[in-house]
């Protein structure tokens, strides 16, 4: 059960998003705060794993707020200014709501929150989980969309980075998202088989169709980019293991 606490300064919207909440049963509301400068206050004497809160406020902003907490629960979000998006992201907030949102959309992002939350508290840490697989395995089990799938792993092609997720992207054209973090996933990969060819991109060295400066292509048309810091790994591998003719 996820304590949350929402903060909005439009009664209509707090109304809103307090009968969301209530709709979801993994969901528990602890509190409801008019402004951000209220649930400074309150916030000490209630635990909050995951805190609702509307960007646009008076005399403290939701980033403002969130900025200013030393521990910092899971943070959603809310507003009808657009523009403000990147810098909700920028605190790592787990979503982003547009105001009028939907129950699907509160949903949704009511549903990542608790999957974060889960794999948090319910699992090992994920450098364990890296330590923990055998390099000559040849699956490895994947938690994401509420189920488990065994991936076998000669069948990815590209893991790509998108902050604490991965996404797999699969010799079937098909893509599996994942929470862990790249670092993790390249310590679990066999190194023979896998190479870190930029800060957010691992590619499976058999997939690799063609290669040019700054890319690899893993098909006809789809590639990443090879980082500065990963060039001369990546050509000392292919000068190691393919002959020029």
């Amino acid at each position: 059960m996820l304590k949350c606490i929402a903060i909005d300064d439009e009664p209509l919207a707090l109304r809103q998003l307090t009968a969301y909440i209530s709709k979801i049963p993994y969901l528990e509301l602890t509190a409801t705060c008019n402004n951000a400068l209220e649930a400074q206050q309150l916030l000490p004497a209630h635990h909050a794993d995951l805190i609702f809160v509307d960007i646009n406020m008076p005399d403290l902003s939701g980033v403002e707020f969130v900025r200013s907490l030393t521990e910092r629960p899971m943070v959603i979000f809310t507003t009808a200014y657009s523009e403000y998006a990147v810098e909700g992201f920028k605190l790592d907030a787990v979503d982003y709501l547009l105001k009028p949102f939907s129950f699907a959309d509160f949903s949704r992002s009511a549903a990542k929150a608790n999957s974060l939350y889960e794999l948090r508290h319910n699992q090992r840490p994920a450098e364990s989980l890296a330590e923990a697989l055998p390099k000559d395995r040849e699956y490895i089990s994947v938690k994401a969309d509420y189920k488990v799938s065994l991936i076998k792993i000669t069948d990815i092609v590209y893991l790509e980075s998108e902050g604490e997720y991965v996404r797999m992207h699969l010799a079937d054209s098909s893509t599996i998202t994942t929470l862990f973090r790249l670092k993790n996933m390249e310590a679990a990969l066999p190194s023979e088989l896998f190479m870190r060819v930029h800060r957010s991109y691992i590619v499976n060295l058999r997939a690799i169709k063609a290669y040019v400066k700054g890319r690899v292509y893993l098909s006809d048309t789809e590639y990443v980019p090879i980082g500065e810091n990963y060039k001369e790994a990546f050509q000392h591998y292919i000068e190691r293991n393919f002959k020029n003719l």
